[in-house]
This record gives structure tokens, C-alpha cells and sequence, in this order.
């Protein structure tokens, strides 16, 4: 048997070790998973309550047009319901456009280092990849633009992105979007959107009213704190949807996602509680790095990449062997960097505390100083 000749040089995702996997193998008790930029203060009280009370109806499938969620969220975006579309995670949705617009003979466009899935899902269509380097970080829109042509269907512009934090500005952005030509999809993944601070960060859903090519993707995994429930969405014009709805799988989304989004989206007094703490957090890695020199992107997510300067598989292991998962930045196209998911006051403390000690002992051993 033979699978797709796309399969055969693509790897499987690699997500951030599982907690109970590290306490086994290195005998701990407590460890500290700053890795996958979940969010370290939960979810909403109110899902709880939501998730009990479905629990009697887990023999009855769950509305395939996620009705309920799919009204109140419109409300909440200022959109139509048709303007909707939601996926198992806002990663189904990144497959279910892949699935809807690529294949041998097509070209997608997009940054590199940026969220992994984009180009995963576009080799196995068998569309060809055009991977444009980011420019101190931030997405080169002018190279991608030119990238574009007759063959390009889709666009990918991650913002924030993924693993640098920085974003598109509405200027930069309304001037890319100006000039992409109107048969290629933009798709603007906006997963951490409900941390963003920037001023000029733009209103992209606004943007709907004037671009028909564009499609929004956002998640309640990230600020709502369901990672585990796998629900996310889309926002673009009723008629792209229609096209793309039957790649969509049937029932996609749990009647347990379903309510528990619905809950989480109607208590966001939490969400700005939890936005608040992680900018306090942000600024705990910015005081660390600038006091010890190192470099690192302001970031309008809820993690930040730092560049020790040597193998980010050092510091991840350092710190994992102390009971703390990061990302080792040698995975994610920064070899001498790590990217740590902003925790709580006192998850930040501890991390801290173990890589001020982790330079300490290495400036030490390589140079016989101390600080």
C-alpha cells in the first residue's frame, strides 16, 4: 500500500510535551507547561455550569449549524450568521480551505516561520508552497505580494503571528489588500486576537464590507481557555462559505464545544480580566530580557520568543529537566530562541528565576565571571 507521495516527506504536528509525560520521566511532581499558549487562568466559570447540563444528551448528536453559538457570535461580530463557518479548532478550518481552493497546478503564498499547518495541509492538496522569510520578524507583505500570480488561490497572513507575536498594522494591511488581485482568498488568522493591545491593529471584520477576498479565522481555544474542546471559526461573506461548505465534515463540532463556547463568549468581563494579566506577564519577559541583554519581539500575543544566543534545544532542555515546558525555538525556524507562553505572576516568577540561574551557571562555566 501506498499513501499520497505529499505524505512522504511531511511529519506529523509535534505539540508541546504533555505535563504527565515530563512528571514520569524526570520524576517530578510539579511542572509547569508554558508551551502551547493555552490560557494559565482557565476558562470561564460559566462553562462549567454549561458543560453539566449538557452532559444527559451525549447520546444525540450535536446541531450540525451550531445554531445557538453561531447567533450569538454573529451579535457579538456585528455579522450575519451565514458569515460564519466553524471547525474543530480553528486548525479544521485551515483544512477545510485547503481542501475548498488547492491542488496540483495552484500555489499558496505565505510567511516563514509562521503556524506550521498552512503549508501542511497545502502539500498534501499537492498545491505548491511559495514561502516568503519574515522581515525582522513581521510579514514581508510586498515580497508576498509579488509571489503572487495567475496560480496563486490562497494567501496566509498570521496576525499575531505565530511564534514571533508581531502583527499587520491596518495601514500595511489595507494597502496589501488593495492590490491582491481579486480571485486569491487572503486568510487572515487571527488566533490571539483578544489579547492585542495595538492601537493600529486592524478592525479586519470591518474590512468584510469592502473585500470580498478575505476570510478571518479566530478560536476559543487561546483567551476563552477551551484548547481541549477543539472549537473555532471563520468570518468571510456568505457566498465563500457556500462554496466551501461541503468540505467541511458533518457534525464537526461536540454539543460539549458548542455550549461551552456559548458560555465562555457571554462572560467577557473574564476575557479582559485574563488580556489584563497577560500584558502585566508580557511585561515581566520584557524587564528580564532587557536586563540581561537579550533580544526578543514586543508581542500582541500571549507568548514571546526570546533569543538566548545558543540552542533554544538547551534552554528547553534546562528547563524541562527544572519541571518547565517551553518551545524550543530550533522547531519553529529559530534555532538560538525559545518561545514560553506568558503563565501566571507566579508560573512568570518561576521561569525567570530558572533561566536568570540557567545564564548565570552558563556565563560561569563558558567565561569564569559571574554577573
Amino acid at each position: 500500500m501506498k499513501v499520497k507521495q505529499q505524505l512522504q516527506q511531511l511529519k506529523p504536528y509535534q505539540p508541546g510535551k504533555p505535563i504527565e509525560e515530563v512528571k514520569r520521566e524526570y520524576g517530578l511532581e510539579t511542572v509547569i507547561k508554558l508551551a502551547s499558549n493555552e490560557n494559565p487562568y482557565g476558562c470561564s466559570p460559566l462553562v462549567h455550569d454549561a458543560i453539566i447540563s449538557e452532559l444527559d444528551h451525549l447520546a444525540l448528536y450535536p446541531d450540525g449549524y451550531s445554531r445557538s453559538l453561531r447567533e450569538a457570535l454573529a451579535v457579538h461580530l456585528g455579522v450575519e450568521g451565514k458569515q460564519l463557518i466553524f471547525g474543530n479548532g480553528s486548525d479544521e478550518v485551515v483544512q477545510i480551505i485547503c481542501r475548498a481552493f488547492l491542488q496540483k497546478g495552484m500555489n499558496t503564498v505565505m510567511a516563514t516561520p509562521t503556524f506550521p499547518q498552512y503549508r501542511h495541509n497545502a502539500i498534501i492538496e499537492g498545491a505548491e508552497v511559495r514561502e516568503i522569510p519574515l522581515r525582522d520578524g513581521h510579514h514581508h507583505l510586498e515580497a508576498m505580494l509579488e509571489a503572487i500570480d495567475d496560480n496563486t488561490r490562497v494567501v496566509w497572513i498570521c496576525s499575531p503571528n505565530n511564534p514571533t507575536g508581531t502583527y499587520v498594522n491596518d495601514a500595511s494591511l489595507r494597502s496589501f489588500l488593495a492590490n491582491v488581485p481579486k480571485h486569491v482568498l487572503v486568510v487572515i488568522d487571527e488566533a490571539y486576537y483578544e489579547y492585542v493591545q495595538a492601537e493600529d491593529y486592524p478592525n479586519t471584520v470591518a474590512l468584510l464590507q469592502q473585500y470580498e477576498n478575505i476570510m478571518i479565522l479566530r478560536t476559543f481555544s487561546k483567551a476563552y481557555g477551551l484548547a481541549a474542546l477543539r472549537i473555532g471559526y471563520g468570518v468571510a461573506h456568505e457566498h465563500v462559505l457556500r462554496a466551501i461548505e461541503p468540505a467541511r465534515e458533518p457534525f464537526n463540532t461536540s454539543r460539549l464545544a458548542q455550549v461551552a463556547a456559548l458560555a465562555a463568549l457571554n462572560d467577557q468581563p473574564f476575557i479582559q480580566q485574563c488580556v489584563q494579566k497577560n500584558k502585566q506577564g508580557l511585561n515581566q519577559f520584557y524587564s528580564f530580557c532587557d536586563q540581561h541583554g537579550l533580544r526578543y519581539y514586543k508581542s500582541e500575543g500571549n507568548f514571546i520568543l526570546i533569543d538566548f544566543g545558543f540552542s533554544g534545544d538547551e534552554v528547553f532542555t534546562y528547563l524541562l529537566q527544572r519541571g518547565i515546558i517551553v518551545r524550543s525555538g530550533c522547531a519553529l525556524g529559530f534555532p538560538t530562541a525559545v518561545r514560553i507562553t506568558v503563565g501566571s505572576t507566579e508560573q512568570n516568577e518561576i521561569i525567570i528565576h530558572a533561566l536568570t540561574n540557567m545564564l548565570k551557571e552558563r556565563r560561569e562555566r563558558f567565561c569564569g565571571e559571574t554577573f
